[in-house]
């Protein structure tokens, strides 16, 4: 907490340095990363105001916010729709206490349920909650079971993720320990079909493999991500996207501070070749309800996928993995699973 006012003032002055980044007017804006909903009003106060300060901001912009659900409380929902925050990213994950200090979360099912009940009497209409499945030790009614208290709260959004085991986390090291062993690919396949079937059902689109909205929610700054949109990212370990190349800065608070106050910003730089941006695209775009935009790529990179890998694409029609409508290449019901499998296979 002691890092917490240089870093507000490290956040500030970085926006100030990259005021030229952008081009386009600025029409989302997402506090992520991390839990930010640990941070004050005023201190939330102060980087919008910044960011309003050195960017042209459209109209009506999307303002995100993640929040962990025990962080949420009436004071400081009240504090977010006096900011204009729009729309609130809560991350529940599961509704089973048992599953939820397994993966090390302080919050409780009904604390989650609270929170979102909270956020709507705050006023705040368009919620997305986060859901994780392919835990180790959960059953069919487990997953059942939240599916249906997430349907019952009927947030505008819900981002639904199997859950995924990296090297250097607490999870990474409790499986190279035979402490933890991940669930069968079979069994998070059929997790991930039975998310689909229950939410779809529902009224729920499935706008992009893991994002599911009522109509008209979708996330409009993830869909920038998906559609080949710059962005900037502002304060330790935030990427950015010129349309070119991409940059991240570096994720130690303490080295971040210290170099924005001799008015440098530490970022690494990564040069971009044209088919580095055009299988991004293709791995990004292919997963969304909108599919991959070949006229986009030629127009853009003069690189016709078609030509350069056309026999891929029949193979793929033929295979029933992915539907070929004019310029728009899709994923079929049955491709949905194997979505980066699939994007490889049409990399040039």
């Amino acid at each position: 907490m002691a890092l917490k006012e240089p870093l507000i003032d490290a956040l500030v002055t970085e926006s100030e340095l990259q005021r030229s980044f952008l081009a386009e007017p600025v029409e989302t804006i997402y506090f992520g990363g991390g839990t930010p909903s640990v941070l004050d009003i005023r201190h939330l106060e102060k980087i919008l105001d910044a960011i309003y300060k050195n960017y042209n901001i459209a109209p009506a912009p999307e303002i995100t916010l993640e929040a962990n659900p025990d962080d949420l409380n009436p004071a400081k929902l009240a504090g977010l729709k006096s900011l204009n925050i729009n729309r609130l990213s809560i991350g529940m994950q599961t509704f089973h206490d048992g599953l939820l200090k397994f993966m090390n979360r302080i919050h409780s099912a009904n604390e989650s349920i609270q929170a979102f009940h909270l956020a709507r009497n705050a006023g705040f209409d368009n919620v997305n909650c986060d859901l994780i499945y392919g835990i180790p030790g959960e059953d069919e009614e487990m997953l059942l079971h939240d599916l249906r208290t997430l349907n019952d709260l009927r947030p505008e959004h819900i981002s639904a993720y199997c859950l995924t085991i990296e090297d250097k986390t607490v999870f990474g090291i409790w499986k190279k320990r035979n402490k933890l062993q991940e669930i069968e690919e079979d069994r998070a396949a059929w997790q991930f079909e039975k998310v689909h079937e229950f939410l779809s059902k529902k009224g729920y689109t499935a706008y992009e493999v893991s994002n599911y909205c009522l109509p008209g929610f979708h996330s409009r700054h993830n869909t920038g991500y998906w559609r080949d949109k710059p962005f900037l990212g502002l304060g330790p370990g935030a990427h950015s996207y010129d349309g070119e190349n991409r940059s991240f800065n570096i994720a130690n608070n303490s080295l971040y501070i210290k170099s924005i106050e001799k008015v440098h910003i530490p970022a690494t730089v990564i040069d971009l070749t044209a088919g580095d941006r055009i299988n991004e695209y293709i791995l990004t775009s292919l997963r969304t309800i909108w599919g991959c935009d070949l006229a986009h790529i030629k127009q853009r990179h003069n690189v016709d996928i078609l030509e350069k890998n056309g026999k891929a694409v029949s193979q793929l029609v033929d295979q029933g993995l992915i539907a070929l409508n004019g310029n728009i290449i899709c994923l079929t019901p049955k491709g949905r699973p194997l979505a980066d499998f699939i994007s490889a296979k049409l990399f040039i």
